[in-house]
């Protein structure tokens, strides 16, 4: 795919020092929600890998049957990072591929977003939103990474991802119609910090933190977004939250459109935070957990209050350094993470008036690995999870949180 249009900015000008913020492990944590649990939660968490097991829907990937059937062109060796929403009776996938080699590779991965009906998963269409190689603004994209979902409104949905175009990380978006199936133009997500505006980008996040005399951990590679949206009301419009990361670096950010982001807040306890940052807003708070660095084995739960600008003290949950995710159920807020490996899963019950006495509720020995769950609504009422096994597979499964919290 080529598309010349220019559609790149140059970062604001500032002579603003670059303020970096060191890694360093949290001394006193509220308390330690440790791996070594109670039968009854291992109890439950058998339980929820059955279930998990027993009704899955289906993988994402392109297969060796969907090429025979001719509606792909080429075998998924690699796939990872779903996004998952069901909308009318079709359900709608995002993750990046590589079809050249089984690697996790950004040199030769596409961003792809994939659909089907909700009752006839065999009649999957593939629609790659961009690969390495495709022109961009008029430069070649050298790398495609982290490719998220979400849904501006009832006839369009959003896909994310992140591309290096020349020798600069961006977020990239590009509309899709939910009534044609049909992709619009790539655009540039924007990141605002303050008064200043840049490209979503590696430069444009830390000129823009810079201008404003805003710290920042050191960044590295990729730029991520975190699938998991959240909003309310300010000032007459709608806001939606989220998490975005780079290396050690991650913060809170919100956005009126899916298109400008606004820097929000990080952490500001000393910490060794690392990658992937699950959000969830919830009244007047974000609730936070982050993985680490791997010299230590807990990931850290926090809140950020937007009225006073305080975080909270955080509570040490031991991981295995992967990605959580965050869902309101029955009017009680659960972290899903990874405690031991990926190929375990664990749900905390998070204490919102005191998150030192929030508490791992089940702990699951998966059947197979289940990286990165995602977990979301897939009606008004029942739950489904997307994940990835051994990144060969993207899949899908629905469950019910009451069976397992019983």
């Amino acid at each position: 795919m080529e598309q010349t249009r220019c559609v790149f900015t140059p970062d604001c000008k500032t002579d603003a020092a670059v303020i970096t913020i060191p890694g360093e492990r949290i001394a006193s944590p509220a308390t330690v929600l440790e791996t070594n649990v109670a039968d009854i939660v291992r109890l439950r968490g058998d339980r929820f890998a059955d279930e998990i097991r027993d009704r899955f829907f289906a993988n994402f990937e392109k297969t060796e049957a969907a090429v025979n059937a001719g509606r792909a062109d080429m075998v998924d060796r690699m796939v990872h990072v779903s996004t998952f929403l069901h909308i009318g009776g079709t359900i709608y996938m995002t993750y990046y591929a590589n079809t050249q080699t089984t690697a996790e590779d950004p040199n030769y991965q596409t961003a792809r977003i994939v659909f089907c009906p909700d009752d006839r998963p065999e009649e999957m269409t593939y629609c790659d939103v961009q690969s390495v190689g495709d022109i961009c603004g008029g430069r070649r994209v050298n790398m495609v990474y982290d490719t998220i979902l979400a849904q501006c409104d009832a006839h369009t949905l959003l896909v994310l991802w992140t591309a290096k175009v020349g020798d600069t990380y961006y977020r990239l978006c590009r509309p899709f119609d939910l009534d044609t199936h049909t992709l619009g133009d790539i655009r540039v997500n924007r990141f605002r910090v303050g008064n200043v505006e840049n490209d979503f980008s590696t430069t444009g996040i830390t000129s823009a933190l810079a201008a404003n005399g805003i710290g920042i951990k050191t960044m590295y590679s990729d730029i991520g977004i975190m699938q998991k949206f959240t909003s309310r009301i300010e000032g007459g419009e709608r806001y939606y939250y989220t998490g975005t990361y780079s290396g050690d670096f991650n913060c809170i950010i919100k956005s009126r459109d899916f298109v400008t982001w606004e820097y929000v807040s990080q952490p500001d306890f000393p910490n060794l935070s690392k990658w992937e940052n699950a959000v969830y807003l919830l009244g007047d708070k974000c609730y936070y957990f982050v993985r680490q660095h791997d010299e230590t084995p807990y990931g850290f739960l926090t809140s950020y209050d937007l009225e006073t600008g305080e975080w909270a003290q955080p509570v040490l949950i031991g991981d295995s350094q992967s990605r959580g995710d965050f869902i309101l159920f029955a009017g009680e807020l659960y972290l899903f993470h990874a405690p031991i490996d990926r190929e375990h899963i664990g749900i905390v019950r998070i204490n919102t008036e005191n998150l030192a006495k929030s508490a791992l509720v089940v702990q699951a020995k998966m059947h197979s690995s289940c990286f990165y769950p995602f977990v979301q609504y897939y009606d008004d009422t029942s739950l489904a999870m997307s994940y990835t096994v051994a990144r060969q597979h993207i899949t899908l499964a629905r469950f019910s949180m009451e069976d397992c919290l019983k």
